[in-house]
């Protein structure tokens, strides 16, 4: 494979700009969730939450991404009051210790809602603005912009079996059409991040297949995360518990890097700094060391 050259975005956030291709930025998960499949129940409490987000934050985090509901294959869906109570604490916290970039990782409106009140910026929503009809008029209001990740059914469901006739052609049309769909409810383009949808509704192979082909999704002229972290596609080839797959990581990001990624979604944000640092410098005809 070659090395893509990535265009260089700015997304507008209430706490600043994000510079999205200068570099490769790192997103750190916070799960907030009894059920998560990496780390179920770790950072149940708020203040167990907060010290991981200032963890993260002080290994070199640019944004953190905190979720109260579960999306792993075969996932239940969680009460509206259950996510709010999970989530709501924990982004109030970080916002009163830190200015960082904050998303709401949530398929729910009013989630979204009053997460952006408390001091979210952006709304990482994984249907795609689908589930909920009121999510768009939420991200339209605050003016916070959304990513947009492709799956194919919902977590109960996409892992039943998912068949593509095209699968590159098939997630880009999903992805312009529910970039359409914000843009005529009043959100700008240029405040959208797309999601391929790493294991989302894929087969292991169409998920290798998406990492070394991202360049694909440089039609839509939108910045691309790649949300691979730990994932079972990882687990299936080096036959190893999610605690474990760091280094299947840190070759999954590479790769995703040279292939024209903007940002990775991770656990392990000291780790993933060092693999984007390298492979920027790999990859970047103008250096950052």
């Amino acid at each position: 494979m070659s090395i893509v050259k990535r265009k260089r975005y700015c997304i507008e956030t209430r706490t600043g700009s994000l510079v999205l291709g200068e570099r490769t930025l790192v997103m750190g998960i916070l799960n907030v969730t009894p059920d998560s499949f990496s780390d179920a129940g770790r950072h149940g409490s708020l203040n167990t939450a907060v010290q991981h987000a200032m963890d993260m934050i002080v290994a070199g985090a640019d944004v953190i991404d905190v979720g109260g509901e579960s999306t792993r294959p075969g996932a239940e869906p969680v009460p509206l009051d259950v996510e709010i109570e999970r989530t709501l604490p924990v982004v109030q916290a970080i916002r009163k210790s830190s200015d960082i970039p904050i998303s709401i990782d949530t398929t729910k409106a009013e989630v979204a809602r009053q997460a952006l009140e408390a001091g979210a910026d952006i709304i990482n929503d994984v249907s795609a603005l689908r589930f909920d009809p009121a999510m768009v008029h939420v991200a339209q209001s605050f003016r916070a912009p959304v990513i947009l990740m492709h799956m194919k059914g919902t977590p109960r469901t996409m892992q039943q079996n998912p068949v593509y006739a095209s699968l590159f052609s098939e997630i880009i049309m999903y992805l312009e059409e529910r970039i359409q769909f914000a843009t005529g409810h009043g959100i700008p383009r240029d405040q959208i991040i797309v999601d391929p949808g790493i294991g989302f509704g894929k087969t292991v192979l169409q998920n290798l297949k998406l990492v070394r082909n991202l360049e694909a999704f440089q039609c839509l002229d939108r910045p691309i995360l790649l949300g691979a972290s730990r994932k079972s596609f990882i687990g299936s080839i080096l036959h190893l518990p999610a605690e474990e797959r760091e280094w299947g990581n840190a070759v999954v990001h590479a790769v995703g890097i040279a292939s024209g990624t903007h940002m990775i979604r991770v656990h392990d944000v000291e780790g993933a700094r060092q693999v984007t640092h390298m492979a920027d410098a790999i990859c970047m005809d103008e250096h950052l060391f």
